[in-house]
């Protein structure tokens, strides 16, 4: 009787052992599939940062063009008030001449 005691005993400490294995073979799955999820985000993540510095980058330049262009404006724009840009234009698009001035016209 003492040996069917000793099987049923062992019987019993090995159904935990098993369920302790089961466990354990469970956590460790979810690890690995969390372990995957996180690796497919941080390559996606790398992949917009990517992206986003090289539109930052051109985002930059085209800042630098703007404000070559605004002081280009701001120039044209104190060329605009002075005597000699209303004589340019005077002389250019309205054909008009000093009064003791002479002209030569080409054939």
């Amino acid at each position: 009787m003492n040996k069917k005691r000793q099987k049923e005993r062992a019987k019993r400490q090995k159904r935990p052992v098993q369920s302790h294995k089961r466990s354990v073979l469970a956590i460790i799955a979810v690890i690995l599939m969390l372990i995957a999820v996180v690796s497919a985000n941080s390559m996606t993540l790398r992949a917009k940062e990517k992206s986003y510095q090289a539109q930052e980058q051109e985002l930059k330049e085209q800042i630098e063009q703007e404000k070559e262009r605004a002081s280009e404006i701001d120039d044209l724009e104190g060329y605009v008030g002075t005597d000699e840009y209303i004589e340019e234009i005077a002389r250019e698009k309205l054909g008009l001449v000093y009064q003791d001035e002479i002209i030569f016209k080409g054939k």
